[in-house]
């Protein structure tokens, strides 16, 4: 699985956990540690949990990929998945805010994801 798709893979594991405000980050060009960066905040400790073991499980399950690291704990409310490419960080909105990494990489851009095609046209049906 190439980092892009990786990176919008945990995008939607995080975004069936509902993780909210899910950014990705494509740091290729400003950064030399990582492509993307995935950012996705968790309304509490055990949602924080829910959403870091979603995301482990799904990739681990669906594609024999583990985190090379993981690092942070529910304590400090912000969880870091390093799968090389890409690092996820799951945080709450407090860490989140005051660590600003959107502010902090705003050169790099952001990668939209783009909605399944099924789920469009069962929208459009209704």
């Amino acid at each position: 699985m190439d980092s892009k798709k990786l990176a919008l893979k945990c995008r939607e594991v995080a975004d069936n956990k509902k993780a909210e405000n899910i950014v990705i980050l494509d740091v290729s060009e400003v950064s030399s540690i990582t492509d993307y960066f995935v950012v996705a905040t968790g309304t509490s400790k055990p949602h924080l949990r829910a959403i870091i073991d979603e995301i482990k499980d799904s990739l681990q399950k669906d594609a024999n990929i583990k985190p090379r690291a993981t690092d942070g704990s529910l304590q400090t409310a912000w969880i870091v998945l390093d799968y090389f490419d890409v690092i996820v960080h799951v945080m709450s909105a407090e860490v989140r805010e005051h660590y600003d990494l959107e502010g902090l990489w705003g050169d790099a851009p952001r990668v939209r994801a783009r909605k399944a095609k099924s789920t469009v046209k069962k929208a459009a049906k209704r």
